[in-house]
């Protein structure tokens, strides 16, 4: 797995197939960003069958055929669409690009399975809720930092036993390294990019919906900065925001493009969840001058300090539950509706945030 940049974060885990060979087929569509090969990486190792692949520009093709041999290419988006054994289409495309294309996958009668963020504008979002509504389709989102993260897995493991009582606040670090020459231009295009807030500040309200158990929230307060690329006048590398869940948690998170060159990973995303009696520190995907493997869990309560090394134990189940959930037309993965919040107020934070000047 690439360790140097997030954007080709692509986990591999054990197979544990959750189906028959042959009943779920899937597809990829749309190869503009790494995370795709994660995404197919869990499907495939819950037993999904990837049978088609799609991208206009055929590098990519190659690559990804070169990835997963036997894949076939397809001519154009309409052969997937139109395969009637294809029951979920997988894409990773520029984000501004993301909410229309799952309106067409949905209009196929195929589930949809697409990077964060999913939405650039809240106009998108209600046309996807709209289609879910009219097709009864799943409209899924690759919530990547907590869903492929074993830390993450087991944090949540933690909390539904109790060990830290009910969850009172989510604090949030994530830092990525912005590895600036392998960017393509619409990475610094405010337009098609819909914001740092919107774009890895998606992870992050996710998890604090999911670690709190709030169903709703209000953002209180959001910024954002430029302080590093004036070459790249509408990029964000500096976000943060603060939450109240509607069950009365609070969280605060911040996401930036400052991990330095001398991090042996491409950021030190770390996340503090404070319990009434105790408090679980992650520490993802490194533990700095001690440790370069990742997936630390620390946890203090009332039966002390306690160390936990997660890597390689956990495993990553919200894929099968996702297979499960297109063939049964259930909700084991993640809910429409929490699907649809995280990705609502990641877009109202990045609306409403306050623009932070150079000093």
């Amino acid at each position: 797995m690439q360790k140097s940049d997030g954007m080709n974060y692509a986990p591999i885990g054990t197979f544990k197939s959750v189906c028959q060979p042959g009943e779920f087929i899937f597809a990829a569509a749309a190869l503009d960003h790494g995370h795709i090969y994660g995404m197919c990486n869990g499907l495939k190792e819950a037993g999904g069958e990837l049978k088609w692949v799609y991208d206009p520009d055929p590098a990519k093709v190659d690559k990804f055929v070169s990835t997963y041999p036997g894949v076939r290419a397809a001519a154009s988006l309409d052969e997937i669409l139109q395969d009637t054994d294809v029951k979920l289409v997988a894409s990773a495309a520029i984000p501004s690009d993301r909410g229309p294309l799952g309106l067409k996958v949905m209009s196929s009668g195929k589930d949809y399975f697409t990077d964060k963020a999913p939405f650039t504008t809240l106009e998108q979002l209600e046309a996807a809720r709209a289609k879910v509504a009219e097709t009864g389709q799943k409209f899924a989102v690759y919530y990547s930092e907590r869903l492929h993260v074993e830390s993450s897995i087991y944090a949540g493991q933690l909390i539904e036993q109790g060990a830290i009582g009910r969850v009172l606040q989510v604090i949030g670090l994530g830092p990525h390294r912005i590895s600036l020459s392998s960017r393509p231009d619409w990475f610094f295009n405010r337009e098609q990019f819909g914001g740092i807030l919107c774009d890895i500040g998606s992870h992050q309200i996710e998890q604090f919906l999911f670690f709190t158990g709030a169903k709703d929230a209000k953002v209180v307060h959001s910024k954002v900065a430029n302080y590093n690329y004036p070459q790249h006048p509408t990029f964000e590398d500096f976000g943060d925001a603060t939450l109240i869940g509607d069950n009365g948690a609070t969280g605060y998170f911040r996401v930036d493009w400052m991990t330095p060159d001398g991090l042996s990973t491409w950021g030190d995303g770390r996340l503090t969840i404070l319990g009434t009696e105790g408090y679980i520190e992650l520490r993802k995907y490194v533990d700095i001058a001690r440790d370069q493997t990742g997936d630390h869990v620390y946890l203090v309560n009332k039966d002390g300090e306690q160390h936990f090394a997660v890597k390689g134990q956990v495993g990553f189940p919200y894929f099968g539950q996702l297979i499960l959930d297109c063939l049964n037309r259930t909700e084991l993965a993640m809910t429409q509706e929490h699907t649809f919040k995280a990705a609502e107020l990641c877009l109202i934070a990045q609306r409403d945030a306050i623009h932070l000047t150079q000093g």
